[in-house]
C-alpha cells in the first residue's frame, strides 16, 4: 500500500517538502493551541484578580507550581510517547503504531488514578512546605482541592493531542482547545460575576472545560479509520512499547517535575515577602508563559520532526531542520520578548488594580524575559535528541542547571541580600544561561560522534 494511503488529511508528512514549511505547519496549530490554553489560564487570574481581590490572585498565584510540578510530569511521559508514534509513524510501521495508542491510554488512565490521589493528599502539605501566609493558605486549598479533583480531563487530553501531534495533526487538538477555552472564559464569568462562587468558580471552570476537551479527543480517536485509533475493547498495556514510551518520556517527565517542583521553594522564597509581592509575581509567571510559548512549541514541533525523519532513515534532513527550528524560534522569542517589555505596564494591570502588585509584576517582567532566549537553544536542541531517542542527558544538565544550580544560588544569594526581590527574580534567568550553555555543547558533541562513529540510534 502507498505509504500516503494511510495519513490522514490533518496530518503533516515531515519527511518531504520543505522544511521551514513544513515546521511551520505543524508548529502553528500548536502554537496557537498553547495560546490559547493559556489565555483561559490568563482569564482565570484577570477575573479573580479584578472580581474576587488580591488576596484571592495570590492564593491562585500560590497553586501554580504545585499545578505544574503533577501536570508536567505527565507532560514529559507523553512527550515519550509522542516519540515513539512519530518513530512508528514515519516507519510506516502500522501494527507497532496500534499497539503504541492503546498502551498510551492504558498509561493515562493508570496516570489519571494515581496523580489524583496524591494531589488530593499532599496539596495542604506542599503549601506548609511553600511557606503561604494564612491569609491566602485556605482559597489556594480549595482552588487546589477542586483542580486535582478534575485532572483526569487535562491528562487525557494532554495525551490525546500527543498522539495527534505524533502523527502530524495538529488541527484537531487546536479546534477542540479553541473550543473548551471560550467554554472556561464563559465559565468563569457566569461563576464568579453571576454566582459569586470567587475563587472555587474558576477552579469549577477549568476542571469542567478540561473534561469536555478530553471527551472530545477520545472522540477523535476511537471514531477515526486512521492506523492512530483507539478501541477500548483493545485496550492492553505492552510492556515492550510502554518500556520504549517510559526510556524516552520518564525521564522528560521527572526533568519538568522537579524543575517545577524546585520552583514550589522559588515560590517559598517570593511568599516571604507580602501579598502584592506575591501577587506581582503571579503575574509574571502569567505572562513569561509568553515568553516561553513559540520555545516550547517549536521544541514539540521539532521532537515529531527529528522522530519522523529519523524513522524514514533522513539524518541530514533532521539536522538540517533542528538549525532551522532554532532560527526561527529565536527571531520569534526576540519579538515576544520586545513587546512583553514595552507593554509591560499595562499587561501586568490588567490582572490587578493594585499599584504595589503592578510594580512588582514590571519589575519581574523586565527583569526576566529578555534573558528567556536562551531557553531557544536549551528547547530545540532537547526536542532534536529526545526526537532521537536521548533524553537522559539534557535530564541530568536541566536538572542540574535548573534545580540544582538555582537551590544554591537562592541559599547563597539570599544570605547575602535577603531582603532583595532582584535576587529572588533572576533566580530563574541565570539557570536558563547555564543550561543553554551546557545543552549546546552536548548536542554539538552527540552530533559530531553520530557522524564519526555513525552509531545506531
Amino acid at each position: 500500500m502507498d505509504h500516503r494511503q494511510e495519513r490522514g488529511a490533518g496530518t503533516v508528512d515531515m519527511t518531504e517538502g520543505q522544511i521551514g514549511k513544513a515546521l511551520l505547519l505543524f508548529t502553528a496549530p500548536i502554537l496557537l493551541g498553547n495560546l490559547f490554553q493559556l489565555l483561559y489560564n490568563t482569564v482565570d487570574s484577570i477575573v479573580v484578580g479584578n472580581y474576587v481581590g488580591l488576596s484571592a490572585l495570590a492564593a491562585v498565584s500560590a497553586t501554580t507550581q504545585i499545578c505544574n510540578t503533577a501536570v508536567r510530569f505527565f507532560n514529559g511521559v507523553s512527550v515519550g510517547a509522542g516519540a515513539v508514534i512519530s518513530y512508528y509513524f514515519g516507519a510506516r510501521n502500522r501494527e507497532q503504531l496500534c499497539l503504541a495508542i492503546q498502551t498510551i491510554i492504558a498509561i493515562t488512565l493508570m496516570a489519571c488514578f494515581s496523580l489524583t490521589i496524591v494531589g488530593l493528599t499532599a496539596c495542604d502539605w506542599m503549601l506548609r512546605q511553600m511557606s503561604t501566609p494564612a491569609e491566602v493558605f485556605a482559597e489556594a486549598s480549595l482552588y487546589l482541592h477542586i483542580y486535582f479533583g478534575g485532572i483526569s480531563g487535562l491528562l487525557f487530553y494532554n495525551m490525546g493531542s500527543a498522539i495527534l501531534r505524533a502523527v502530524g495533526d495538529t488541527r484537531r487538538p487546536l479546534q477542540y482547545l479553541v473550543i473548551c477555552s471560550a467554554l472556561n472564559i464563559s465559565l468563569d464569568l457566569l461563576f464568579v460575576l453571576v454566582f459569586s462562587w470567587g475563587i472555587a468558580g474558576v477552579a469549577i471552570a477549568t476542571v469542567v472545560a478540561q473534561l469536555i476537551s478530553a471527551c472530545l479527543v477520545l472522540s477523535c480517536l476511537t471514531r477515526t479509520d486512521e492506523p492512530y485509533y483507539f478501541s477500548f475493547r483493545e485496550l492492553r498495556l505492552d510492556r515492550s512499547v510502554a518500556g520504549q514510551i517510559l526510556k524516552i518520556g520518564l525521564p522528560v517527565g521527572l526533568q519538568m517535575a522537579v524543575i517545577a517542583f524546585s520552583n514550589v521553594f522559588v515560590q517559598a522564597y517570593v511568599n516571604v515577602f507580602d501579598t502584592a509581592c506575591i501577587a506581582g509575581w503571579g503575574c509574571y509567571t502569567k505572562l513569561d508563559q509568553y515568553m516561553m510559548l513559540p520555545i516550547q512549541s517549536m521544541g514539540q514541533a521539532v521532537t515529531t520532526f527529528f522522530g519522523q525523519n529519523l524513522g524514514a532513515k533522513r539524518m541530514d534532513r533532521a539536522v538540517w531542520g533542528t538549525r532551522i527550528a532554532l532560527g526561527m524560534t529565536l527571531v520569534m522569542s526576540a519579538v515576544t520578548a520586545a513587546i512583553l517589555w514595552s507593554f509591560a505596564r499595562p499587561l501586568v494591570g490588567m490582572f490587578s488594580p493594585d499599584a504595589d502588585a503592578i510594580r512588582f509584576g514590571i519589575l519581574f517582567l523586565r527583569l526576566c524575559c529578555p534573558i528567556a532566549i536562551f531557553c531557544c537553544f536549551n528547547q530545540v536542541f532537547s526536542g532534536a535528541l529526545r526526537g532521537a531517542g536521548f533524553s537522559r542527558v539534557p535530564m541530568v544538565i536541566t536538572l542540574c542547571t535548573h534545580v540544582a544550580f538555582r537551590q544554591l544560588y537562592l541559599i547563597v544569594m539570599t544570605h547575602l541580600l535577603p531582603d532583595s526581590v532582584y535576587v529572588v527574580g533572576l533566580a530563574y534567568p541565570t539557570g536558563w544561561v547555564l543550561c543553554a550553555l551546557s545543552i549546546t555543547i552536548y548536542y554539538i558533541l552527540w552530533l559530531r560522534r553520530y557522524r564519526t562513529a555513525n552509531i545506531a540510534l
